[in-house]
């Protein structure tokens, strides 16, 4: 088996660090590569060849090339499935489903505040400038429904990989000291302190 992760040089792509946790918590031995994004390394033919989308997180699992975060994720589920590697989601079809449903959701919406705290400003610089109407509006969306959903430590009785996804959206705005409910602001710390996350911080640190 060969499982490689192209990742972004800078590592600031929540999508790559959302594959870089999985392949972690699924306990698979990878390769890492990175490119330079600013230099335009993911238009390279060569890579082009592989990943046809030209984006990175890119998975490529003995010859099979694979792009996009969530649909690697899923796949890595299916291939590797529980119990031998600890599951990605939960068992259960609706807790599933809203898995999924969050992690679409934070690719697809939000994106005045996803411009104005991108992820540079979660791991390298912080914002300097206060959150427009339209990424505030943004934000009270996002801190309603990750209310609604948290009930616990995680928003299913266990882990799963949209608790990552949600940790680093909310992190936009509790790295940048933007109103955020204590309740989130302990579930965000949480999420930080998993051995995954902080192997991909380690990164950002050298």
């Amino acid at each position: 088996m060969s499982l490689k992760l192209y990742a972004d040089s800078a590592f600031t792509s929540p999508y790559a660090l959302s594959v870089f946790v999985a392949l972690k918590e699924k306990g698979l031995p990878f390769e890492l590569e990175t490119l330079d994004l600013d230099a335009g390394a993911n238009k390279n033919p060569a890579y082009r060849a592989q990943a046809l989308t030209g984006r990175v997180p890119c998975l490529v699992h003995d010859g099979f090339a694979l792009t996009e975060s969530s649909a690697i994720c899923e796949y890595l589920d299916e291939v590797f499935p529980d119990p031998a590697q600890r599951a990605l989601y939960p068992a259960a079809a609706q807790e599933r489903a809203v898995a999924r449903q969050v992690q679409a959701w934070l690719r697809s919406d939000l994106p005045a505040l996803r411009t104005e705290r991108s992820t540079h400003t979660v791991f390298y610089q912080r914002a300097e400038l206060p959150l427009s109407t339209a990424a505030q509006e943004d934000a009270a969306r996002l801190l309603a429904a990750a209310e609604r959903w948290i009930q616990g430590a995680y928003l299913f009785e266990d882990w799963s990989i949209a608790d990552t996804d949600l940790a680093v959206m909310l992190s936009r705005l509790v790295m940048n000291g933007d109103p955020v409910p204590q309740k989130l602001k302990d579930y965000v710390a949480r999420q930080w302190q998993r051995e995954s996350v902080q192997e991909w911080l380690k990164r950002i640190n050298r």
